[in-house]
């Protein structure tokens, strides 16, 4: 609770330093402000905590592990604005604020016990988003990815609000162990209009962590927002998603599981074909990476289809494998279209000549998305598969192993071009010290989780 507490008056601190000028002390009183509120935060690992706030709100392990990694992706993403937001816009102070509200948002939305306070977390992350996608006010691109994530994301807020309204109906409570009493009462016969509510929250929720077939503002959106906003997306916002989904399903819908497991393993491999074999296609790199991470969405599903003890644990070990490759290959996206202008794929052409880091880096980003051995995300989908294989999701994990084998061709297709074509002059690029410091942390995580494991796989 403390750090919520922290986020929400540090993103207030932060608006006032810009009232007062001060923008050089943007960036490190965000950071530091979140490393405080990252202590405030575990320092609640295994504290016994009950529901506050009438039983609104829990920060048990689950959701201090999941605030902790948001806050800790966060603090990554703003170790690489440095410069950045500059060259967009003269007011910085927005940015970080916004951002930090979003994180307070996502927050709410890993520790709420009460549907109620899903939907205000939930909304409060979305509106920051909706903001922060067109940001940059004079770039037509940056004002349409504001204008569909706001309409497809108040249609989906719609079936969400619904969908509890008629859980709500049917229960007579919002709060999840009431609900779960509710389903688990053999007395009970279940109403309709809740089976219809629960359907309709699965499409609210499946919009937001951008699983087909409602991922058609994923690419458009991740392209038109600025970078580090669409990092923010990519990795924060898609971890609380996934996170809230788990949560209520894990707590109240666990006994219903016959009800809604075709339904979910149906958009998963959707979602899977739809985000591999749409991202065979692409030629930008942002891009690719937005139909990536929808890819990315149908693993993380895997952990609800089968539901169960190590789910919890498998959804955080993906989660965080996903997070670290996506900083990395967002963050040299940054360096190399400032550097040519471009993001298309043939921008990377030759970079391990002109900057071997760089290209040491990314490729470790790119293997670890494919799920090679000694990388993270490696370990992400041998605990997904593992976890369907325990449900005897057979046939699930075969498609799985399919899809990943798709995805190979558009990550080494990177690989490719930075090492196997001419250099391109303007490759030539001077990393600064933050991105170095970020990018090697990231690169030293992703191969650690990768190799020695065992230091996350109990966590739960």
């Amino acid at each position: 609770m403390n750090s919520l507490i922290v986020i929400s008056i540090l993103a207030i601190v932060v608006l006032y330093l810009g009232l007062f000028k001060v923008k050089s002390g943007l960036m490190p009183v965000s950071v530091l402000g979140l490393l405080l509120a990252l202590g405030f935060s575990v320092a609640e690992w295994d504290s016994g905590a009950s529901p506050i706030f009438s039983g609104m709100m829990l920060f048990d392990n689950f959701a201090v592990a999941f605030s902790s990694l948001c806050i800790v992706v966060t603090v990554l993403i703003f170790l690489l604005s440095k410069g950045y937001f500059e060259r967009i816009s003269e007011h910085l102070a927005e940015y970080y604020t916004i951002i930090l509200f979003a994180l307070a948002g996502c927050v709410m939305m890993v520790s709420y016990n009460n549907l109620s306070m899903l939907f205000v977390g939930l909304e409060i992350m979305s509106v920051s988003l909706y903001i922060l996608a067109g940001i940059r006010k004079k770039d037509f691109a940056s004002n349409e990815a504001s204008l569909k994530y706001f309409l497809m994301g108040a249609f989906s807020t719609g079936f969400l609000l619904f969908g509890i309204a008629l859980i709500y109906g049917a229960s007579g409570t919002f709060d999840l162990q009431e609900i779960a009493q509710y389903v688990n009462n053999p007395e009970n016969i279940i109403e309709p209009i809740f089976y219809v509510g629960l359907v309709l929250m699965i499409v609210g929720l499946v919009f937001k962590v951008g699983a087909a077939p409602f991922h058609f503002w994923t690419p458009d959106v991740y392209e038109g927002a600025p970078t580090l906003i669409t990092t923010f997306m990519s990795t924060v916002v898609k971890i609380a998603g996934f996170a809230a989904f788990l949560r209520i399903f894990q707590t109240s819908f666990a006994n219903l599981s016959a009800f809604w497991i075709p339904t979910l393993t149906t958009i998963t491999i959707l979602t899977l074909f739809v985000g591999n074999l749409t991202a065979l296609y692409q030629n930008h790199f942002k891009r690719l990476l937005a139909y990536s991470s929808i890819s990315h969405a149908g693993y993380m599903l895997f952990a609800i289809v089968s539901l169960g003890s190590a789910s919890e644990n498998a959804i955080f070990i993906y989660a965080l494998a996903y997070s670290l490759a996506s900083v990395t290959a967002f963050g040299i996206l940054i360096l190399v279209k400032a550097k040519t202008g471009s993001d298309a794929i043939d921008s990377f052409n030759g970079l391990s000549k002109t900057n071997p880091f760089l290209a040491l880096a990314l490729t470790v980003a790119m293997l670890s998305f494919a799920g090679i051995p000694a990388t993270a995300g490696f370990i992400g989908k041998f605990y997904m598969f593992s976890t369907a294989l325990s449900q005897a999701h057979i046939w699930l994990v075969a498609i799985a192993v399919v899809n990943a084998i798709i995805a190979m061709y558009y990550y080494f297709k990177v690989i490719i071009a930075m090492y196997f074509k001419d250099a391109n002059s303007a490759n030539n690029i001077k990393v600064p010290a933050l991105y170095q410091i970020v990018l090697g942390l990231s690169l030293v995580l992703t191969i650690l989780v990768g190799v020695y494991p065992s230091c996350l796989t109990k966590l739960f």
